[in-house]
C-alpha cells in the first residue's frame, strides 16, 4: 500500500536513498535467517527461544528465536510472509521507525511467551514478529490516510481472534513442519500495534518544522 503525502515516510525533506538502504531492514532479516539455517542445528539450539536458558542468563534467546526456524520450508514460508509485510507497508513507515518496530515486536514476542506461557519451553520462528509488523504497518498506514486499510486491519483481528479461540489455521502447522505457537502471534501483535502508537504520538508531538 502506498502512503499519502502525509505519512511518517514522507513528512520529512525528501533524500534520494538507494534500493538497498530502503529495503535494508527485510534484507537483514532475510540475510540472519538463512544464515541461521545453513548453520542448521547447532545455530538453531545456541540461538532459539528457551525458557530454562534464558532463565539461566541467556537472553539473547528472547530476541534470536525469532530468526531460527524448525527448517527449511518454515523459513521459506516466513520469508515469504516477509516480503508481502514489506511489499504492503513499507512507505508508511521511515527506515528507522521500522527498526524501532522490528525491536518492540520481538521483544514482545519473546517476552510474551517467557510472561505468560510457561509451560512452553521453546519456540522458533519470525512468524510472531511479523505479526508485530503488520499490526504497525497497517495501523500506521490508517493513521496516514489509507481508508481502505480498514479491511486489512479487520481481517487482522479476526486472523489473532480465531487462532486464541480455535488454533492455529488450517494447513499452517504441516506448511510450518511442526506446532504453531499462536501465542507468538498475538505478543508480536500487541507489541507491533504498541509501537505504532508510540510512533504516532511522537510524531503528534513532533515540533513544526
Amino acid at each position: 500500500m502506498t502512503s499519502p503525502p502525509d505519512s511518517d515516510a514522507t513528512a520529512r525533506p525528501s533524500t534520494v536513498k538507494t534500493p538497498l538502504v530502503t529495503h535494508a531492514l527485510p534484507l537483514i532479516l532475510v540475510a540472519l535467517s538463512t544464515l541461521c539455517a545453513i548453520l542448521g542445528t547447532r545455530a538453531t539450539e545456541w540461538l532459539r527461544y528457551d525458557r530454562g536458558e534464558i532463565l539461566h542468563g541467556q537472553w539473547w534467546r528472547i530476541i534470536t528465536g525469532n530468526i531460527v526456524h524448525l527448517g527449511w520450508p518454515h523459513l521459506l514460508l516466513n520469508l515469504a510472509g516477509l516480503i508481502l509485510v514489506w511489499l504492503l507497508f513499507h512507505p508508511a513507515l521511515t527506515t528507522r521507525s521500522w527498526v524501532i518496530v522490528t525491536a518492540l515486536s520481538a521483544a514482545a514476542v519473546g517476552g510474551g511467551l517467557l510472561a505468560f506461557d510457561p509451560t512452553l519451553q521453546w519456540y522458533v520462528g519470525l512468524s510472531g514478529l511479523l505479526h508485530g509488523l503488520f499490526a504497525a504497518g497497517v495501523i500506521s498506514a490508517l493513521y496516514a490516510g489509507n481508508r481502505s486499510d480498514w479491511l486489512l486491519l479487520t481481517l487482522f483481528i479476526a486472523k489473532i481472534a480465531w487462532e486464541q479461540l480455535e488454533g492455529s489455521m488450517p494447513g499452517s502447522a504441516e506448511i510450518a513442519g511442526g506446532t504453531v505457537i499462536v501465542d507468538a502471534h498475538l505478543y508480536g501483535a500487541i507489541g507491533g500495534a504498541v509501537a505504532a502508537g508510540i510512533l504516532v504520538m511522537l510524531r503528534r508531538h513532533r515540533p513544526a518544522s
